[in-house]
């Protein structure tokens, strides 16, 4: 990963520090070329369509740009749906006077925090960084048969794209403290939260916070902080075992709370379930694979409503450790995205993936201050009134219908692209007042 970029202009400059680092591959020299910064300079630029790109795949996704914001949207910087309190208290309760599932997972629970470092390592923990790299693509997209205003619905199957290539740094002073920017193909989405909101800001959406209480990223419990992992498991029941990757692991389940969903819920947009299951190694007691299924109910008109749900399989992978903590510093995600209810026409599913690299990771940064971690000035606050109620989700916004993906763009939605958005699990806020597709 590059951390310097030279002086584009004046081969004499100083050099400059990279918002976000930039991979290796960015920078090969290619055929033709005289200095391989040009790649890095033309990969920063927002990227036009793609000619290799097939008409149908141009006709499903808009082209390369709108399936970037797609990715980024969806699999950049989802959340967790429950908040997790940074506090003194034991990260491992007591087993006693419980119920067996519950017993069983307060102990996998302990097993876990002695094979990451244990607790008295954990606790020393002020803060911490990472940097990485990432390598995203959409792998598939299918959509209902039938027809929509008399013309056939198109139906891809397997539609493999090249990855997209990118970088980010994520910074965490508590679970409620955290910030994260990443990067790809010179898409920037930027995400964080100062303890009493969470945000994020993407390059086509203002800034917008999210409904509920601020939650934690998704990345860090991808083997990133072992401790908020644990603080989130602890509430949790033991439901069987399974093989992962060769692994015979223990499987805990958390439901997210009824209060915590109907406070991200509002009367066009209600969140019907929101799942994590960890698979823990019953020979490390290491997690080895994160799982989360989201479900939204839109209502998109008085007699009918559609449903999305979002799942995400994580698989972590190559533990090191740093500064005595066994930290994950590779793996890969799954991401299936469906939409169902309505006819067969509004039926559709995409399946995309990511895979991230750990490049460096540090503990107890100094001088990082609640001050790194404040909001952007255009922070879009919500409205409680009618008109401007905002709804869970967002991430994929755009401005010209026609840059939409194909399911986005189906007239038989009759929903706005802000519903629409909501399909991701970030829950950031999106505005109902958009116009209808």
């Amino acid at each position: 990963m590059k951390k310097l970029c030279p002086n584009l202009d004046r081969e004499d400059g100083l050099e400059t520090v990279l918002e976000v680092p930039i991979p290796e591959e960015i920078l090969t020299h290619k055929s033709g070329t005289t200095k391989a910064w040009h790649n890095m300079k033309n990969w920063m630029k927002p990227h036009g369509e793609s000619r290799s790109n097939s008409t149908s795949m141009s006709s499903v996704f808009g082209g390369k740009n709108t399936e970037i914001q797609l990715l980024l949207g969806v699999v950049g910087a989802p959340l967790i749906p429950s908040p997790i309190a940074s506090d003194n208290q034991p990260i491992t309760r007591s087993i006693k006077e419980q119920h067996i599932e519950v017993s069983m997972a307060k102990y996998i629970v302990k097993q876990y925090v002695a094979a990451v470092g244990g607790e008295r390592a954990l606790n020393c923990v002020d803060s911490m960084y990472a940097m990485g790299q990432v390598k995203m693509a959409t792998t598939e997209f299918s959509a209902g048969e039938g027809s929509v205003n008399s013309k056939k619905v198109l139906k891809v199957k397997n539609l493999q794209m090249k990855g997209e290539m990118g970088g980010f740094v994520v910074w965490q002073k508590s679970p409620e403290l955290w910030c994260l920017e990443l990067v790809v193909s010179g898409y920037k989405i930027s995400a964080g939260s100062d303890g009493k909101v969470a945000w994020r800001q993407t390059p086509w959406h203002h800034s917008h916070a999210s409904r509920g209480p601020p939650r934690p990223l998704r990345r860090f419990l991808q083997g990133v902080d072992p401790r908020s992992t644990a603080n989130l498991f602890s509430n949790s029941v033991c439901i069987g075992e399974k093989t992962v990757n060769n692994e015979d692991c223990f499987i805990l389940k958390l439901e997210t709370e009824t209060s915590t969903l109907r406070a991200r819920s509002n009367s066009n947009v209600e969140i019907v379930r929101h799942t994590v299951w960890g698979y823990f190694s019953q020979r490390t007691g290491l997690l080895v694979q994160l799982e989360d299924s989201h479900l939204l109910k839109l209502k998109s008109d008085e007699h009918e409503s559609i449903y999305w749900e979002t799942n995400m399989e994580s698989l972590l992978q190559d533990y090191r450790s740093v500064d005595g903590i066994q930290i994950a510093h590779a793996g890969k995600t799954w991401v299936s995205l469906i939409r169902f209810g309505g006819g067969p026409e509004t039926h559709s599913r995409t399946r995309m993936e990511e895979v991230w690299q750990i490049e460096e990771v540090d503990f107890n940064i100094k001088g990082l201050s609640i001050d790194c971690f404040l909001p952007p000035s255009d922070l879009k606050r919500e409205e409680e009134n009618e008109e401007e109620a905002e709804c869970d989700g967002g991430g994929l916004v755009a401005s010209n219908n026609a840059k939409l993906p194909y399911k986005i763009r189906s007239a038989s939605f009759r929903i706005s692209a802000s519903k629409v958005a909501a399909v991701n699990m970030d829950d950031s806020c999106t505005s109902e007042s958009d116009e209808d597709l």
